[in-house]
């Protein structure tokens, strides 16, 4: 049992420049003619233009990585949300909508990556910006006693970044979000993983942290693949190109 992951780097300037009026990326990056009315409302919501351009180019991702994998054109892909475990209502796991195979998928993003995880079975996946240690300091006292130990109390940032990369790809793979709360889980580096999952760290460059939860027993799982996306990958005419 394996996973997939890509990951898409978005370090150039015109991106991630909040002040610009228009960020440029390749014209198929930013094509939003593949996303559903939905996906557009949202992002036009954005006031800045880099989170803009950040939404854009995850969601493109994500619907040319899926299409590629199914054979179907990226536009053409419909998205629905699993029952949440915690309430039952309709915001767990995304999922696709309609007869496709059975093709789980996670999607995240932050500033400067995007990460996308499919498996035959719910994956998890996150990738987060590094905090500053101040930022760590205010945020570790929501994590489980073991995980704090391994923070410490000068607030290590990278293991602060591991630990809750870890987290919130296993809670996403579990479809529940942040609705479990933080403590409840310890994911620390000396910890084995939650019964029934995998947990993996990722690299993705000295300032980001990311991590894959796969709900299959280590026994099961096989580490996951990753692969990396440029611009010239995501186009709304042609399919997906692995490397």
């Amino acid at each position: 049992m394996r996973a997939d992951a890509w990951l898409l780097e978005l370090d150039e300037p015109s991106a991630l420049n909040e002040t610009a009026d228009a960020p440029s990326l390749a014209p198929a990056l930013l094509d939003p003619g593949v996303l559903d009315a939905r996906e557009r409302e949202r992002a036009a919501a954005f006031l800045r233009p880099a989170d803009r351009v950040l939404y854009v180019a995850a969601h493109v991702a994500l619907r040319t990585v899926l299409a590629g994998l199914l054979g179907e054109r990226p536009a053409d892909l419909e998205f629905t949300r699993e029952p949440c475990p915690c309430c039952g209502e309709p915001h767990g796991r995304p999922a696709l909508a309609g007869s496709a195979p059975q093709l789980h998928f996670s999607l995240s993003h932050t500033r400067g990556r995007v990460l996308i995880a499919t498996a035959p079975v719910p994956v998890g996946a996150d990738v987060e910006l590094r905090p500053e240690p101040a930022a760590v300091r205010e945020l570790v006292a929501v994590l489980h006693p073991a995980e704090r130990a391994e923070v410490g109390p000068d607030g290590d940032a990278a293991a602060f970044g591991r630990i809750w990369a870890r987290k919130e790809a296993y809670l996403k793979g579990l479809g529940t979000g942040l609705g479990r709360a933080a403590h409840l889980d310890d994911l620390s580096g000396t910890a084995p993983a939650p019964a029934g999952w995998s947990l993996y760290d990722l690299p993705c460059g000295p300032t980001h942290d990311a991590a894959l939860a796969l709900r299959a027993p280590a026994g099961l799982a096989e580490p996951p693949s990753l692969r990396h996306l440029s611009p010239r990958h995501l186009s709304a005419t042609t399919e997906l190109i692995l490397p």
